[in-house]
């Protein structure tokens, strides 16, 4: 392994699932403009993660679309010139 190219400078840092609100913490050097403060009283740099484990398909067996930002609609708009050539 090479010497010197990893980062020295870890904290703990909180992380929160947007979908359903669970947070964890651990280690990260991740820049964050955010603070939290968890039920332990520490306050926590807080980075917004839009799935995690907890709100994925795969690990939480439960098929579910997460549509954030309305991005189907989104997709579905700019290609619907495209389906509708198609279907004529």
């Amino acid at each position: 392994m090479k010497k010197g190219i990893h980062p020295e400078n870890y904290r703990l840092v909180a992380f929160r699932d947007m979908s359903n609100g669970f947070t964890f913490v651990t280690r990260s050097t991740i820049n964050t403009k955010e603070t939290v403060v968890l039920e332990d009283g520490q306050e926590y740099p807080l980075v917004k993660l839009e799935i995690s484990n907890t709100s994925h398909p795969f690990y939480t067996g439960k098929m579910k679309l997460v549509d954030t930002a309305g991005r189907v609609d989104k997709f579905m708009n700019r290609y619907k010139s495209h389906y509708d050539k198609k279907k004529k």
